[in-house]
C-alpha cells in the first residue's frame, strides 16, 4: 500500500545528487561499530542553525554538488550556508546566507554548487525525523537515522519541528561560505600522532613538504588523496583501534586518506596525525583536484588557537 503524503512539512520533488539528513553526529555507539556520521561541515551547518535561532543539534539537510526542489505544506523559515548553491523561491532569488521565509505551497529550487561541495538547508524547528542512538543523522552504511536511513528520494515528505522564539539575522555571503576553500593549496593543520615513530624522518619530510591532491574516490568515508609515498620504517599495519575524527592514515600504498564523518570506527593502518578540527570543515568543501598541504602544530598550539578563536587563513 503506497503511503499518503503528509500534508505539512516538506515534500522532496527532487533529491538532488546526494541529499540526507544529519545533526551534529551520533557519539557514544563507536565501540558497538556505529560511526559517528552528522554533518561533514560543522561550521557551515552550526551557523545555520545560530541564524535561525534554532537549539544546538536541530537536524538539517546536507546537500552534496546539487540542491533539492521542495514544495512546503506549511510556512517555515529557511537558512543555506556553506557551499554558495543559487536558490529560488517560486522562481524569486533568495539571499544566500539570510534567513528567508516559505509560504505553505511555495516551492523552493536549489541549484549545483558554484564553488565548494556541499551546502546545508536548516529549517527554524529543524527537520522532524526520529531520533536513533541519540541522533538524527543518517548512516548510510548501516541503513540506521535521518529518512528510513537513506538518501532522500524524489516523493520523501519530511515534518519540520515546532520554532522556538530566536531572532532572525543576516550575514554576508562570505561569511556563511566561510569554509568555501579560497586558494589552492589548501593548508590543513596536523597534530602529530605517537605513531609518527613508524615512519621515516624521509617519509614525515615529505608528508609536511609535498603537496597532495583530493580525488574523486573522496566521500563522508575518508578523503582520498594523490601525491608522493609517506615511506613507512617496516610497513604501516598496526592492531586494529578506534579511529577518530581527522586521523591521517597511511595505507601500503603509502599515500595518505583522511577518514572523515562515516569513517570505520576501527583501523589497522598507521596514524601519522590528526587534522585539527576546524580544519575539517574546510576539508569537507574541497572538490576534486584541490592541492592539499600539511602543517605540522603541537596539541598545545591546537589549545590555544581554538581559545583565541583563530582562523585558518589558508584556506
Amino acid at each position: 500500500m503506497k503511503e499518503e503524503k503528509r500534508e505539512t512539512g516538506m515534500e522532496i520533488l527532487q533529491p538532488g545528487f546526494l541529499t540526507t539528513v544529519q545533526d551534529a553526529g551520533r557519539f557514544g555507539y563507536q565501540s558497538f561499530g556505529f560511526s559517528q556520521s552528522g554533518v561533514m561541515d560543522h561550521v557551515s551547518y552550526e551557523l545555520g542553525n545560530r541564524l535561525l535561532g534554532n537549539r544546538a543539534g536541530e537536524a538539517a539537510l546536507e546537500m552534496t554538488w546539487l540542491g533539492i526542489q521542495a514544495r512546503f505544506r506549511t510556512d517555515a523559515t529557511l537558512v543555506l550556508t556553506g557551499a554558495p548553491m543559487p536558490a529560488q523561491r517560486n522562481g524569486e532569488p533568495v539571499i544566500f546566507g539570510t534567513p528567508f521565509s516559505v509560504k505553505s505551497g511555495d516551492i523552493l529550487t536549489i541549484g549545483a554548487a558554484e564553488q565548494g561541495c556541499r551546502a546545508y538547508l536548516c529549517v527554524k524547528g529543524g527537520i522532524a525525523v526520529p531520533v536513533v542512538m541519540g541522533s538524527r543523522s543518517t548512516n548510510l552504511k548501516c541503513g540506521i537515522g535521518g529518512f528510513l536511513g537513506r538518501r532522500l528520494q524524489a516523493g520523501d515528505c519530511l515534518e519540520i519541528g515546532p520554532a522556538r522564539a530566536g531572532a532572525a539575522q543576516a550575514v554576508s555571503a562570505d561569511r556563511a561560505s566561510a569554509t568555501v576553500p579560497v586558494s589552492d593549496p589548501v593548508v590543513l593543520r596536523v597534530i602529530p600522532d605517537e605513531q609518527e615513530e613508524l615512519f621515516t624522518p624521509e617519509g614525515i619530510a615529505v608528508f609536511y613538504a609535498e603537496r597532495y591532491e583530493v580525488t574523486e574516490e573522496s566521500d563522508r568515508m575518508g578523503c582520498r588523496l594523490a601525491g608522493p609515498c609517506v615511506c613507512s620504517r617496516g610497513g604501516s599495519d598496526i592492531i586494529s583501534e578506534g579511529i577518530a575524527a581527522g586521523a591521517v592514515q597511511i595505507p601500503p600504498s603509502g599515500v595518505p586518506i583522511i577518514l572523515m564523518a562515516d569513517r570505520q570506527t576501527t583501523g589497522g593502518y598507521a596514524k601519522i596525525g590528526t587534522v585539527f578540527t576546524p580544519d575539517l570543515s574546510v576539508l569537507a568543501q574541497c572538490r576534486p583536484g584541490t592541492g592539499i598541504r600539511f602543517q605540522k602544530i603541537t596539541s598545545k598550539e591546537a589549545h590555544r588557537i581554538l581559545q583565541n578563536g583563530e582562523k585558518n587563513e589558508t584556506s
